[in-house]
């Protein structure tokens, strides 16, 4: 059995009715026993609300700005706005695009089913789900808790879908509160970066299979374009990273030149 780190927030989790979110969600914390809240999400009826906040209030108010504001302490705005388009990616989209590539399942990704937590810090550090429900492949053998797509394709094209519609508004309103000093489009191509990223390293950590977890990946990023959105569009950051943004980074993001050889081969051709 895989040995997790003392997490005290998912020690303290109080879970009166196991569902398949669980049984992903911990599979996913196995990932990375060092810190098991880099992956997956919690159901946010077994937690307390404390440093919790709903997502979707981020993307009206004043809430991007203030994170905004904290992050220049460290480093230029530049660098503080892509930061944080990165940190909405990543919590939006490439945490359930790991439980796709490693069991062809997700959870509902869309604005108004998301809380985040913020660490000491003031900085997203893990999520939870209202709805706990998966979507599935038809051969899944989970039963309560779940609901069949009829393919991988259906289901890359509705967590596209759901994860669009959340990060637009997200997006617009950061590209507001910074004044537009990153475009909305390199956002999206952050987007991209972080489902090639997970569709690398977590094939990887599971010791799983390459081959399909590439295919699900594709499937989404061709799903992103079908949408015209611009996921395979050069992502251009400047600017020194700040430290408590560099180590989240390095525990969740892996930068492909990092990957084995084998792995970086295997994403030629995920573009």
């Amino acid at each position: 059995m895989t040995l997790l780190a003392d997490d005290p927030l998912i020690a303290a989790m109080v879970i009166s009715d196991p569902l398949p979110l669980h049984e992903s969600s911990r599979r996913l914390r196995e990932l990375n026993p060092a810190s098991p809240r880099v992956y997956g999400v919690a159901s946010m009826a077994d937690v307390g609300r404390r440093r919790w906040w709903p997502l979707a209030s981020a993307a009206r108010g004043d809430r991007l700005r203030r994170m905004l504001n904290d992050s220049m302490r460290e480093v230029d705005a530049r660098s503080a706005t892509s930061q944080l388009a990165a940190t909405l990616a990543y919590t939006v989209v490439g945490r359930v695009v790991a439980l796709v590539v490693l069991e062809g399942r997700a959870w509902d990704p869309g604005l108004e089913n998301l809380w985040v937590h913020n660490d000491s810090e003031g900085a997203i550090d893990w999520a939870g789900v209202v709805d706990p429900t998966l979507r599935v492949l038809p051969d899944d053998l989970a039963s309560d808790g779940v609901v069949r797509l009829p393919s991988e394709a259906a289901l890359a094209t509705w967590t596209a879908h759901r994860c669009h519609r959340a990060l637009q508004p997200l997006f617009g309103q950061l590209h507001t509160a910074s004044r537009g000093i990153v475009s909305v489009p390199a956002m999206w191509g952050m987007v991209g970066a972080a489902v090639i990223t997970i569709a690398t390293q977590v094939p990887l950590l599971a010791g799983s299979c390459e081959t399909s977890g590439m295919r699900r990946a594709q499937a989404v990023l061709d799903a992103f374009v079908r949408f015209d959105l611009p996921v395979r569009g050069p992502v251009r950051t400047r600017g020194p990273v700040a430290r408590a943004d560099r180590r989240r980074v390095d525990t969740a993001v892996w930068p492909l030149h990092q990957c084995p050889t084998s792995a970086r081969d295997s994403t030629a051709n995920l573009v």
